[in-house]
Order: structure tokens, then C-alpha cells, then sequence
């Protein structure tokens, strides 16, 4: 952006957000955003109790399908199958029983694996959003990027200019190309690389944030093998670039499976990808430009 940008950053979905523009944005757009912001929450937060997924997962059920639903789901069915079940939009329990729960206890009562069978508990079809039994919905593998682009929508049709919406390392640019740094998921004093993200989107995850100590004292983190309910362990950091933030935040989710690179050149979608050893991976033709170790490879 350039030194007359505006930012206006905010606090939404348990997060900060910032929006830079080229002239302030006008009170009914900001208006517009935070509606948008507030329906995405009270449809999908597993957090909000008077959210629609958590009155649906108390007791199962029916109910009309949210706008998003269809786009959503499909894109996790998409990553259950290419992670061979890894991720899964029912394991809000697993999440739970790690104690990232509603109340953010950070209470370890053990893993619990997510029901392998979700695909015949949860449907979304004709208009209808149904669940079986009840279950706790999770969208998190997808469910910012979402939001980010449901965002961008609404900056982008009040104003003209340059746009960027950041959500806190999802974000999404439109106009002038933005340097985003890669930060190192260790040290977050430092950058594995810088990537240029213009009319596109980029979208991170890592495991040192949303962290806490398990009861023995080892690490959990959000990032959870769906099959086991354990957190991951082998992969620490995930970067994609996508043309929408929904696509890109769905392949940095991938990315911590054996699946996620193939899953990833079906979709077009550049990526880098940090082991827990340090090694840096990245995709044939990626235009990151990387601090890269000598260990580091391109698949």
C-alpha cells in the first residue's frame, strides 16, 4: 500500500483484523462489514452457543442451509478425501476434548477422534443442512478464508483503489502487489521468505499459535489428525496462495497431511510448508522468494 493508505483494524472471530484502503472507508461499508462479520459468526462458531451449528449439533436435526454451506462443505469433503480422513468438519469434539473448547479452558481430557463416518451424519443438500446425531461442526480448516473473502466482497463494491484484508496471516490483496513476510513459526522475530500477493490471496497456519500445554506437559495445538484426535506433529507451518482466501486457507490445512501437495496442484495452488525439523518444501514453479537452509527441497 502507500504511505496514504488507511487502516482500520478491529477485533472479530476471536482475532484482529485489519482492512487497508486508499481513502477511509464510509460508515455504511464499515457498517456492512461487521454485519458480515457477525453472520458468518452466528452461523458457524462452534464457540457461540446460540450459534446455528451449536443448536444443531445439541440434538441433530435439520435446518435451511446457510449461504455458505454448499461452497464450504464441499471444499472439506474435498480435503477429508485427499488427506484420507485427516481432516474432518466434525471434529468440533476432538477440538473440545484438546481443551480448545467454548470456554477456552485449555484442558486436556485426552484425544478423541472424530467420527470416520461423518460423511453419513452430516449432508447438505436441496437447501437443507442436516446432522444425524448430534455433533459439534468445525469449519476452521476453511472458515476464515471464507469470511476474508466475504469481506473483500463488501470493501471492494463501496470503494475503488487498492484493498488488502488481513486476518491475522489470512488475507487477501486486490490491486497493487503487497510483500508479505513468512514468519518463521519459531521465532516469530524472523521471516523464512517474503511472498508478493497481488489480486490473490495467502493464507498461513502454524502450530505455535493456539497452543497450550497438554496434562503431561507436551505441546497441543489446533492443527489435529482428525483419525486420531492428536495434534500434528510433523509439519509446523503452512503457507498457499490461491485467487480466493477460502481455497488458499483450505490447502494450508491440507498441507499438514501427505495429501495436501497433490490436493494442491489439482486446485493451481502455490505453497511452502515448514517440517518440525526445520526443512522448507515448496511447489514446482512457487514464486517465494525464500531464506532457504541447504536440507530444504522442492518436491
Amino acid at each position: 500500500m502507500t504511505a496514504a493508505s488507511v487502516s482500520w483494524r478491529f477485533e472479530a472471530i476471536g482475532t484482529t483484523w485489519e482492512i487497508v484502503t486508499d481513502a477511509p472507508l464510509p460508515p455504511d461499508a464499515r457498517e456492512a462489514v461487521c454485519a458480515t462479520v457477525d453472520a458468518f459468526d452466528r452461523t458457524w462458531s462452534r464457540f457461540r452457543p446460540d450459534s446455528a451449528v451449536s443448536v444443531l449439533g445439541r440434538d441433530g436435526g435439520s435446518m435451511p442451509a446457510p449461504p455458505d454451506a454448499a461452497a464450504m462443505l464441499d471444499a472439506l469433503s474435498a480435503l477429508a478425501a485427499a488427506t484420507g480422513g485427516a481432516v474432518n468438519p466434525l471434529v468440533g469434539a476432538s477440538l473440545d476434548s484438546l481443551g480448545y473448547d467454548a470456554a477456552y479452558s485449555l484442558r486436556d481430557r485426552g484425544a478423541q477422534p472424530a467420527p470416520a463416518h461423518w460423511r453419513e451424519l452430516l449432508t447438505w443438500q436441496d437447501g437443507v443442512l442436516s446432522l444425524a446425531e448430534p455433533a459439534t461442526i468445525d469449519v476452521g480448516a476453511l472458515g476464515k478464508g471464507r469470511l476474508v473473502d466475504l469481506v473483500l466482497a463488501v470493501v471492494t463494491a463501496a470503494m475503488p483503489g487498492d484493498v488488502v484484508v488481513d486476518a491475522s496471516g489470512d488475507l487477501a490483496a486486490r490491486g497493487r502487489p503487497q510483500r508479505i513476510g513468512l514468519e518463521h513459526p519459531f521465532d516469530p522475530r524472523r521471516a523464512i521468505g517474503v511472498w508478493e500477493v497481488g489480486d490473490a490471496a495467502l493464507c498461513a497456519s502454524a502450530v505455535n499459535r493456539r497452543a497450550w500445554p497438554s496434562a503431561t506437559g507436551t505441546a497441543l495445538h489446533h492443527v489435529l489428525d482428525a483419525r486420531t484426535g492428536e495434534p500434528v506433529r510433523t509439519v509446523a507451518a503452512t503457507w498457499a496462495v490461491a485467487a480466493d482466501a477460502m481455497t488458499a486457507d483450505a490447502v494450508a490445512t491440507a498441507l499438514f497431511f501427505d495429501g495436501g501437495p497433490r490436493l494442491a496442484h489439482e486446485w493451481g495452488v502455490e505453497w511452502v510448508r515448514m517440517t518440525t525439523d526445520g526443512t522448507v518444501e515448496w511447489s514446482p514453479g512457487c514464486r517465494a522468494d525464500l531464506f532457504l537452509r541447504a536440507d530444504s527441497v522442492e518436491p
